[in-house]
Order: C-alpha cells, then structure tokens, then sequence
C-alpha cells in the first residue's frame, strides 16, 4: 500500500539555484537548478520546475518538472510499510489534488520488494500504489514481478548436516618410573643376642 498520508502534508520546496513567481492563488512559480522538492516522505528533483496554486487559494494545484539534461526528473516516496518507489522520466507531474504521479517519456519505476515498470508513460498513484502503463508508439510497456522470498530448502532425509566429528586426543604416555637410588640398607639385627647354653662336665680324679 503506498503512503497514506503524504498529501496532507505541507509541499516544501527545500532547495533550487534560482526562482521567480509569487505566492498567490492562481499563480505560476518558477524553480531552477537542484531544485528538490518534499511532501512528507515524497521527493520531486531535477533541475526545472513549476508550481501552479489552486484558483481559489495559495495552495499546490499541480507540479511539473521538466528534463534538462543530463538530469532527468526524479520521483520517490515511501510507502506504508517502509518500501521505497522510485521513478524517472523526461517529464514529471504531479497532481497534488489527487496524489497521482504522470511520468512521460522513457518512464522507469522501481517498486522495492515488487518489481520494475517501463514505458512511454506510466501513471502511478502515491495513495494507492496503483499504476497504468502507456507505450504510445515508441516500444513496449514491460513489467517485472519479484517472486515471494522463500525460505531455504531443509537438509537432505530431513535431518540437519552432522557436524564432522572432532579429531581424537592423543592418549597421553605413563609416566616413566623412577630407579631407586643407592643401596637398601639390611635389616637391623636383633640388639639382644640369645646366649648360648654351656654345658658343664665334671671331671673326676
């Protein structure tokens, strides 16, 4: 859905090298040179403009922009869920009354996450996002339709890609053990000898 609300917002004319007309109604004013002019999230640009205000009061009736080159009129605004349509032509106008958009002369629009336009003259309606294509008698009006993002296919048999199995840790070697060190001392002997038994022979004369 295009922008909702941008017509109701003030038209600025943000900058331009040069302008002559006056503010009253029923009038032209003239914008030359990087001329750049907003209504909320909508940008016209190029190097000629002209703004003509209603019969009965100061405000915006119609804008056009005209071609010089090599800067064409360029046209963008962002729609309600934050999408951005751009568009160029040799000629740019821009009916404020009803919010429609009229791009002539080898007109190209982009609409983001949509697809492309290309015609002689393509209508394109800043409310709605509504678009008509003309090709008069120079080519075709073609159009290009993106496909819905899908997701990513699952893995192969349903089941998620094993992840490659960590290479094996080295057993670590036993320590090797450690000789003992000089002489192992013999048992001590027993401090108290047993005393051996005499035996006594009596000797007689």
């Amino acid at each position: 859905m295009a922008r909702q609300d941008d017509r109701n917002q003030p038209i600025h004319v943000v900058h331009a090298n040069s302008m002559d007309g006056y503010n009253e109604p029923n009038s032209i004013s003239t914008f030359k040179g990087n001329v750049l002019i907003t209504q909320g999230t909508m940008k016209l640009t190029g190097e000629l403009a002209r703004i003509w205000t209603a019969k009965e009061d100061t405000s915006v009736d119609h804008i056009i922009v005209t071609s010089i080159a090599p800067k064409r009129p360029h046209i963008e605004q962002i729609d309600d869920n934050g999408n951005l349509m751009t568009g160029d032509a040799d000629q740019l106008y821009y009916d404020n009354v009803n919010g429609i958009a009229i791009l002539t002369g080898n007109a190209f629009v982009h609409q983001q996450n949509k697809g492309d336009a290309h015609g002689t003259k393509l209508t394109y309606n800043t409310q709605t996002g509504y678009m008509v294509g003309e090709s008069g008698n120079a080519g075709q009006v073609t159009m290009t339709f993106l496909p819905k993002q899908k997701p990513l296919p699952p893995p192969k048999n349903g089941k998620p890609a094993a992840s490659p199995a960590p290479a094996p840790t080295p057993a670590k070697k036993p320590a090797a053990s450690t000789p003992a060190t000089g002489t192992a001392k013999p048992a001590p002997a027993s401090s108290t000898a047993a005393p051996a038994s005499a035996s006594s022979t009596s000797t007689k004369e």
